[in-house]
C-alpha cells in the first residue's frame, strides 16, 4: 500500500462511511472559529447561571452542581456549553458566598474564560436579581439580551439557544417548554383527588429562559417580597410587571435537570457516548501500520464508531488538536516508545485533557516470526511509569500488543479483538485500566 505523508492530510480508509460525528464535547472554550451550525448574533447576549442551590434531593452532601464526573465538576460541562458559544460575551455564576472559594477553584482549573462570579442570595429569585443587576454594573457593555439557566443543566445546544436568543429580542421574553409526561392533579386537604387537568394544554417550563435586559430588570424591581421569597418563574415575574407574553419555543429532551442521584449516572453516561464517538489512529510513514488502521477501521465500524487515519498530528492534522478525545498510536517496532512519547508530549503541550480526560491506545503491533529471533519488547513497567505521568494530566493511557499471523482467520479474530478493546477502553474511561498492556 502506497502511503504518501506529505500530501495526505487523512487517510479515510472508507470513503463512505459517515461523517464526523458533532456533539456536546467537540468545541473548545474560547474558539472562535464558526463551526457547522453556528448562528451569527450581532447584539451583545450574557447568561446568568444561579448555582446556589444545596441539591437535597440528590441526597448528597454536595450541592449537586459541584458533584463530579469523569474528573470535572457538573457546573463546569454547563459552562462550557455557553462558552463555545461564540457570540455570548459573558456568564456570571451566581453562587453561595460559602462556596466562592470553590467556584474560583473550578473556574481556574478548568480554564473558563467568560466567567464572572457573583454573590448569591437566600432564594432564588434573589440570585437571579443579583446576577441581572452585575450585567448592568459590569466594565462589558451591557447586554441586550440575557439569558438565564439552571447550572444543573449541561445539555443545552447553541441552535437552540439561537431561537430562544433571538425570541426574546423580538418579544421581550422568550422560555423554552416541554410536553408533560404525566398528568397533573389536585388533591383535597384529606388527601382525595379532587380534579385533574388536561394534560394536552398545559406545558412544562425548563429552562435556558431569555430576556431583554429591560424586561428582567424592570421586572426585578417591581416585584414584591412575596415574588422574592416563594416565586420560581422569571416568565410570570415578566408578564405580571412588564405586561410581557414570553414566547414559548418547544425544546429538545436534552434540556433535563440534574435534580436526583441517579441523574449524575445518566449525565455521565451520556459524556461517555458522546466522547467515544470517534477516534484518531496514527500510523507514521509505516505501510505495514497503515494497513493494520485501515483492517481497524472497518471493525469498529460494526461498533458504532468512526476511525479517522492519519501519519501523525503535524500540518493540516493538528485540527484533530482541538476536535478530537480519542488517538490511538500504531507502532511496528516491538521495542519502540518514540511514537507514543512524542504523541503525549503533543497532546500534553495542546492542554486540552482538563475539560475531559483524553485517551491514548498504544497498539503495538507483534510479528511472532521476528519475536522468536529478536524477544525484545516493551516492558509492561515502561508504560505503566509513563501512564501514571500521563495521568496528572488527565490523560489515560492504556496498552494493547496486537500478535501478526499468517493465519487469517485468526489475524481477523486478532483485528476484532483489538476493535472491541479499544471500544471498551474509549467508551468506559476506566482509571483503573490505566497503564496496563492487554493482548489480543
Amino acid at each position: 500500500m502506497e502511503f504518501n505523508h506529505n500530501n495526505m492530510q487523512s487517510d479515510k480508509c472508507d470513503p463512505e462511511g459517515p461523517a464526523h460525528p458533532g456533539g456536546f464535547p467537540t468545541q473548545e472554550a474560547g474558539n472562535s472559529e464558526l463551526q457547522a451550525g453556528e448562528r451569527s448574533v450581532d447584539f451583545p447576549v450574557s447568561v446568568v447561571l444561579p448555582a446556589g442551590g444545596t441539591g437535597e434531593r440528590t441526597g448528597l452532601k454536595t450541592p449537586k452542581q459541584f458533584c463530579s464526573f469523569l474528573g470535572r465538576p457538573l457546573i463546569s460541562y454547563t459552562i462550557q456549553a455557553f462558552e463555545r458559544v461564540s457570540w455570548i460575551q459573558s456568564i456570571v455564576v451566581v453562587v453561595a458566598t460559602e462556596n466562592t472559594a470553590v467556584m474560583t477553584d473550578i473556574v481556574q482549573r478548568f480554564h473558563h474564560r467568560k466567567v464572572r462570579l457573583v454573590p448569591g442570595g437566600s432564594t432564588r429569585h434573589r440570585s437571579i436579581c443579583n446576577g441581572v443587576l452585575a450585567l448592568g454594573e459590569g466594565q462589558e457593555e451591557r447586554p441586550e439580551v440575557v439569558l438565564i439557566h439552571d447550572a444543573v443543566r449541561p445539555f443545552v445546544e447553541e441552535d437552540f439557544l439561537f431561537k430562544i436568543v433571538m425570541a426574546a429580542k423580538e418579544y421581550g421574553a422568550a422560555g423554552a417548554i416541554r410536553p408533560l409526561v404525566s398528568t397533573v392533579i389536585a388533591s383535597t386537604s384529606e388527601g382525595f383527588l379532587d380534579h385533574s387537568l388536561e394534560r394536552a394544554k398545559y406545558r412544562a417550563s425548563e429552562m435556558p429562559q431569555g430576556f431583554t435586559y429591560d424586561v428582567i430588570y424592570q421586572a426585578y424591581q417591581k416585584c414584591t417580597e412575596s415574588d422574592f421569597e416563594f416565586g420560581t418563574e422569571c416568565l410570570h415575574l415578566a408578564l405580571q410587571y412588564c405586561a410581557t407574553h414570553a414566547k414559548l419555543i418547544q425544546g429538545p429532551p436534552t434540556l433535563w435537570k440534574v435534580t436526583y442521584r441517579k441523574d449524575l449516572a445518566a449525565a455521565e453516561s451520556i459524556v461517555k457516548e458522546t466522547l467515544a464517538r470517534a477516534a484518531c489512529v496514527l500510523t507514521g510513514v509505516c505501510a505495514q501500520a497503515v494497513a493494520v488502521a485501515c483492517a481497524l477501521q472497518k471493525a469498529v465500524g460494526a461498533l458504532n464508531m468512526e476511525l479517522d487515519v492519519i501519519p501523525d498530528l503535524m500540518g493540516g492534522n493538528t485540527s484533530y488538536l482541538l476536535t478530537e478525545w480519542n488517538y490511538i498510536q500504531l507502532s511496528v517496532n516491538p521495542s519502540c516508545l518514540s511514537e507514543l512519547e512524542s504523541l503525549l508530549t503533543v497532546l500534553e503541550a495542546a492542554n486540552r485533557a482538563p475539560l475531559h480526560p483524553l485517551v491514548v491506545i498504544w497498539v503495538q503491533l507483534i510479528d511472532s516470526d521476528e519475536l522468536s529471533i529478536n524477544p525484545k519488547t516493551v516492558e509492561p513497567t515502561a508504560i505503566m511509569d509513563r501512564a501514571a505521568t500521563a495521568k496528572l494530566q488527565n490523560i489515560l493511557l492504556y496498552g494493547i500488543q496486537l500478535h501478526q499471523s499468517k493465519d487469517s482467520e485468526r489475524w481477523e479474530r486478532s483485528v476484532l479483538r483489538v476493535a472491541e478493546i479499544t471500544s471498551a477502553l474509549i467508551r468506559e474511561r476506566s482509571p483503573a485500566l490505566v497503564g496496563q498492556l492487554l493482548q489480543a
